[in-house]
């Protein structure tokens, strides 16, 4: 079952916010060379595995899904905030961004060569995120990709740990349990890329991405 009081306050809050944040957040690909990197992996992942299209969930104002399109993959883009859709739509007029719930996705099953999950789950509390992955199991076709990135929790005996985000309640994921739930969604693990906190980082956090695989 959905927190529809979660996803209401994430929501208005990503609204209220959506212009500061399309200004801080646009261009930081180009400062993050391992980011570009891994998102590489993933498109050539997927266009091993036969292409298709790609959604880019939790898109906000864009940015990820334009450079997806640039490195050639067929991608439209889903958030749950409005505003953030207006955004990338005024930004980049000749993609497809659309509203839209991770948790009930207007998409067909096993229509989607890839599915990008970049931490976009943050905000959702934990007991819903194993029907948000079952949801990306369903509409990735047999050999489709997911790449999903998370702030990683650095305790295994609690595998999820609130943490303070400036724009809405979140939490941080212990890597192996969260790989576990990809495998019960029927998401194999291929890969798995670890950030290490930065002296300049807001957050010390170690961060995440994972690439999986349905079979």
């Amino acid at each position: 079952m959905v927190d529809h009081d979660a996803l209401t306050t994430t929501r208005d809050a990503y609204d209220a916010a959506a212009t500061t944040y399309a200004q801080l957040f646009s261009d930081t690909l180009r400062d993050l060379p391992l980011d570009r990197a891994i998102l590489g992996v993933f498109t050539e992942a997927v266009t091993a595995s036969g292409g298709g299209q790609v959604a880019d969930l939790g898109c906000g104002p864009g940015h990820v899904t334009a450079y997806l399109d640039e490195l050639g993959l067929s991608v439209f883009g889903v958030d749950a905030s409005p505003a953030m859709i207006e955004l990338a739509r005024q930004a980049r007029p000749g993609l497809r961004f659309e509203v839209g719930s991770m948790a009930a996705l207007d998409i067909a099953d096993g229509t989607l060569g890839g599915v990008l999950s970049r931490w976009s789950i943050i905000h959702t509390p934990p007991s819903e995120v194993p029907a948000i992955l079952a949801e990306f199991g369903r509409i990735l076709a047999p050999g489709g990709h997911l790449l999903i990135g998370f702030s990683a929790s650095e305790d295994a005996s609690h595998p999820t740990q609130v943490f303070d985000h400036a724009v809405a309640p979140a939490y941080r994921w212990w890597p192996d349990h969260l790989a576990g739930l990809l495998r019960t969604a029927g998401l194999a693990e291929v890969a798995r890329v670890v950030r290490e906190p930065q002296p300049t980082d807001r957050r010390q956090f170690r961060e995440v991405q994972l690439l999986a695989r349905k079979a």
